[in-house]
């Protein structure tokens, strides 16, 4: 199979669903996001060190949610084509919200707003913090569509999928600092 395909030269694609769109389509702009976000904790991962295997087993389960929230966002809210995805489980969002309150019980509370960085890994758990934000309000814009039915309780957990995951690449950030020796470093006005 061939990797290009030439049907997307006149910047249309298709949906998983089947309908050909333009690529600047509001699904494509939003699954396009959650895609940058996969490859990004994709990053983080192969910057982890050996020891962090738990974390990695975590964040590749992450990436998966994600391909199944992709192929939510490529069809349309009507489409039969939505009844043959895996759905996006409310289970996983509670198992982010466990992993957050584990992760923070660890931590030092926080008495400011601290600045993205650190140790590498902690930068780039702020990168996908912040692509995951931005992925959320594109993925919130296409609301309209999925206002009824099946399509609509799978949007609504994708959005809230999305915000707890958000959270948790924060204190995820938080983390990797503290593991590695580095403190997060508070802001000040200057």
């Amino acid at each position: 199979m061939k990797i290009y395909t030439g049907t997307g030269d006149l910047g249309k694609t298709s949906l998983f669903s089947g309908e050909r769109v333009s690529k600047s389509d509001r699904r494509i702009e939003a699954y396009g996001d959650v895609d940058e976000l996969n490859s990004l904790i994709g990053a983080l991962i192969a910057a982890l060190p050996a020891e962090d295997k738990d974390i990695a087993e975590a964040l590749e389960r992450v990436q998966s949610d994600l391909f199944q929230l992709s192929a939510i966002l490529a069809v349309t809210p009507d489409s039969p084509a939505l009844d043959s995805l895996e759905k996006i489980s409310a289970n996983r969002t509670t198992q982010l919200e466990q992993a957050i309150d584990e992760i923070e019980a660890k931590l030092p509370a926080l008495s400011g707003f601290i600045l993205p960085g650190g140790h590498p890994t902690a930068a780039w758990a702020h990168i996908c913090r912040t692509v995951c934000r931005r992925a959320e309000r594109h993925v919130i814009r296409i609301s309209d569509d999925y206002s009824q039915g099946e399509a609509a309780e799978q949007f609504q957990r994708a959005v809230v999928y999305l915000n707890r995951l958000s959270d948790y690449l924060f204190v995820f950030a938080r983390c990797c600092n503290q593991r590695h020796g580095v403190s997060d470093t508070l802001w000040r006005q200057k």
